[in-house]
């Protein structure tokens, strides 16, 4: 259930970024909209990373969390603001998204 809770965590951490991508680009009331769904998105990845963390171990939970908000965010980015989808950016993605499930599979 904690890898769940974490796996959710991670995916909240996107949703934040999201937020703040789409926050640059506007103003006004427009602007105030966008961090309000920052600060929730914040308060519930934080809060839940938190959750998972007290039945896996930090080092872990931590290091999972990062790295399906760092994959999430490139692929927000390439499909959402129009960011370079280049054989590299994929290829490291592909390498995190490794690490990822190995640091699952030891765990």
């Amino acid at each position: 259930m904690n890898w769940i809770i974490l796996i959710v965590a991670g995916f909240c951490e996107v949703g934040f970024t999201y937020c703040l991508g789409r926050a640059k680009s506007v103003e006004g009331l427009a602007w105030w909209g966008w961090m309000a769904g920052f600060l929730v998105f914040t308060i519930i990845s934080m809060g839940l990373l938190a959750k998972a963390t007290q039945s896996l171990p930090i080092g872990t939970a931590y290091a999972v969390w990062t790295g399906i908000g760092a994959v999430g965010t490139v692929l927000v980015g390439i499909l959402f603001f129009h960011e370079p989808a280049t054989f590299w950016r994929l290829f490291f993605i592909f390498t995190l998204i490794s690490s990822i499930i190995g640091l699952k599979i030891v765990s």
